[in-house]
């Protein structure tokens, strides 16, 4: 069975580090490039990032350009977050998702992606 599973999240100081993880169960993630989303109280689902099926290929949202680094060790069948300088406005429920295809849109739309994780709470607050 296809399953996916954030973990990593918490409570952090503005200007503080996590790193998300997600693992890959069921499925090899060699064929599918995989994305981050996010889904604040209140607002809708948001592409945070995304990651090719071989790592050559990245893409960001603009609010977390220079922030936020993708990777995936597909050994492992897992994808990282690493989110730095985190803000209060990057208090969510963060989300992985597996996508049907190898590549990335520039554009993270939620219907290209096909098997969604249970989401982790992130909290940037002092």
């Amino acid at each position: 069975q296809l399953q996916l599973v954030e973990s990593g999240g918490g409570l952090v100081q503005p200007g503080g580090s996590l790193r998300l993880s997600c693992a890959a169960s069921g499925f090899t993630l060699d064929d599918s490039a995989i994305g981050w989303f996010r889904q604040a109280p209140g607002k809708e689902r948001e592409g945070v990032s995304c990651i090719s099926a071989k790592g050559s290929g990245t893409e960001y949202a603009e609010s977390v350009k220079g922030r936020f680094t993708i990777s995936r060790d597909n050994a492992k069948r897992t994808v990282y977050l690493q989110m730095n300088s985190l803000k209060s406005e990057d208090t969510a429920v963060y989300y992985c998702a597996a996508a049907a295809v190898g590549w990335c849109y520039a554009v993270l739309w939620e219907g290209d992606f096909r098997s969604w994780g249970q989401g982790t709470q992130v909290t940037v607050s002092s």
